[in-house]
C-alpha cells in the first residue's frame, strides 16, 4: 500500500507520502484535492490518514492513470471522485463536485512511472518509442515529435538550456537539425542517439546519467506545458483554500522549486509594490504562511528503495485564518 511505503501490486511508490500526510493532517469530513492522481498512491495514504473519513478529488490529464486510481480506490466510492484534465483546471473539477474550498491541496510535478515504463508514450530514452511524450494524448497538442521535426535551431536550444539546463544545449540543437535534414524524428531511440553524439567523447565517457536525460525532460516541459500549468495553480490556489488549509508542492525541477517557492513568498507578504515606490497602490494582504522554510526532502530510507525520489522537494504553505 502507498501508505506504508510498498508498491504492491501497483508498481510505484508515492514520494515522500508520510510528510504529505502529516502536513496537509487529513481529517474526517475534510476535502482534500490531490491534482496529480496518478495511480492513487498519495489519495490512498490522505483516506488512510483520515480514517477513510476524508473526500478526496482526484485530477490526472493521464486517463491511463485515472483508470488505475478508480480500480485501487474503488472501495473509497462516496468519498473518492476523479476528474480528467490538468491540475491548473482544478476549479472546474471543484465546481463539479460543489466544493467552495479545500482543506488541503497536493501537487506532485514531474512524470510518472507508468508513463515512463509504456513505451508508446514516447517519455524514456531507454525504452524505444514513437516520440510522442503527451501526457493526454486525447488533448489535441502536439506531440514531441511535431516539435522536434519543426521547432527552429534557436528554439529548440533555448528549450534544451531552459527546462534541461543543459550546457550542451547549442552542440544538441545542431544536431537534431541536421538530422533532421535527412529525416524527420518519429523514435525515441533515434533521438536519444542524436542527442548523444552531439556530447563530445568525453563527457559521454564520464556522465553520470545518460546524455539525452535533459533534454528529453525539456522536450517534455514544453510538449506539456508543465511551468505554464503550474504558474495557474499557484496562482488560484490561495482564494480556493479554506482558513487553515494548506497546500503542498512536491517538486523535482529547480525552475519548479522557485516559482513554489516564490509564489509562496509573494503571498506571505504584504505590500508586493516595487521597492522604490513611496506609497502602497497594490492593497496586497498575506493570505499564507509558509510552514517549510526549506524545502523537505526525502529521506535516505526512502531514497535508497524508491530512486524518483532523491530529487524530490516538498513546500508546504498555510491559508492564514483572517485571509
Amino acid at each position: 500500500m502507498a501508505g506504508d511505503g510498498r508498491a504492491g501490486d501497483w508498481g510505484h511508490l508515492p514520494v515522500m507520502p508520510a510528510e504529505v500526510v502529516e502536513h496537509l493532517r487529513p481529517r474526517p469530513g475534510g476535502r482534500y484535492l490531490d491534482g496529480t492522481l496518478g495511480m492513487g498512491g498519495h489519495a490512498e495514504a490522505l483516506l488512510a490518514a483520515s480514517g477513510r473519513g476524508a473526500e478526496i478529488l482526484g485530477l490526472d490529464r493521464d486517463g491511463a492513470a485515472l483508470a488505475r486510481a478508480r480500480e485501487r480506490l474503488g472501495e473509497a466510492e462516496g468519498r473518492f471522485s476523479v476528474w480528467h484534465g490538468p491540475f491548473s483546471r482544478f476549479e472546474d473539477a471543484m465546481e463539479q463536485v460543489g466544493w467552495e474550498s479545500l482543506d488541503g491541496a497536493l501537487v506532485d510535478l514531474g512524470v510518472s512511472s507508468l508513463q515512463l515504463d509504456t513505451a508508446e508514450r514516447g517519455f524514456s530514452f531507454l525504452r524505444d518509442g514513437p516520440l510522442d511524450m503527451r501526457m493526454d494524448v486525447s488533448s489535441g497538442a502536439a506531440p514531441a515529435s511535431s516539435l522536434v521535426n519543426k521547432a527552429s535551431f534557436e528554439r529548440l536550444r533555448e528549450i534544451i538550456a531552459e527546462y534541461g539546463e543543459e550546457p550542451m544545449a547549442g552542440r544538441i540543437a545542431r544536431a537534431i537539425v541536421a538530422a533532421r535534414a535527412e529525416e524527420p524524428f518519429e523514435t525515441t531511440a533515434r533521438l536519444a542517439a542524436v542527442v548523444e553524439q552531439a556530447y563530445p567523447a568525453k563527457w559521454r565517457r564520464t556522465a553520470r546519467n545518460h546524455p539525452a536525460t535533459r533534454t528529453f525532460q525539456a522536450l517534455r516541459m514544453a510538449v506539456n506545458d508543465e511551468l505554464g500549468e503550474l504558474a495557474l495553480f499557484l496562482e488560484r490556489i490561495p482564494e480556493r483554500l479554506a482558513p487553515g488549509g494548506r497546500v503542498a508542492v512536491i517538486s523535482f525541477h529547480s525552475l519548479e522549486d522557485r516559482m513554489v517557492k516564490r509564489a509562496f513568498k509573494r503571498e506571505a507578504q504584504g505590500c508586493i509594490c516595487p521597492p522604490r515606490q513611496p506609497v502602497c497602490t497594490c492593497g496586497h494582504a498575506p493570505r499564507l504562511r509558509i510552514l517549510t522554510k526549506r524545502p523537505l526532502v526525502a529521506c535516505e530510507a526512502e531514497a535508497a528503495v524508491n530512486p524518483r525520489a532523491r530529487s524530490a522537494k516538498l513546500r508546504v504553505a498555510e491559508r492564514l485564518p483572517h485571509a
